[in-house]
């Protein structure tokens, strides 16, 4: 009685030292391996998402600020160019001042001479 409890004591024992290992190397189904690689490229897939939608984001971004800096310097462009405008306008306005004083002045010579004129005929 004591031998055959002590066999079925080491079996028990033999039993549940490799039942892990056999477990273990226990071939999986088919359809488990491929159902683990679809959740593996899922995974990369998902991840491969992310990122391009990270770089997409990122080029929006700086298209976006490039935009910006466009419209700035326009605008700065547009000043200045207003800015020369309101300038060659004063200018013009000078010179046509000039120009009708000069006319004025000169107007004002020739009746004078012809006055002179008449006062030395007459």
């Amino acid at each position: 009685m004591k031998n055959i409890f002590f066999s079925a004591l080491a079996l028990s024992a033999a039993t549940l030292t490799f039942a892990p290992v056999a477990n273990a190397a226990e071939v999986l189904p088919s359809s488990s391996i491929q159902q683990r690689r679809l959740e593996f490229l899922d995974t990369q897939t998902k991840a491969v998402d992310n990122i391009q939608e990270a770089r997409l984001e990122f080029l929006q971004n700086q298209t976006k600020a490039v935009e910006d800096i466009q419209i700035t310097r326009i605008d700065f462009l547009d000043s200045q160019t207003k800015a020369i405008d309101d300038i060659q306008e004063v200018r013009l306005e000078r010179l046509n001042t000039q120009t009708k004083a000069i006319e004025n002045l000169h107007e004002t010579r020739l009746e004078e001479r012809a006055r002179r004129n008449k006062s030395n005929l007459g």
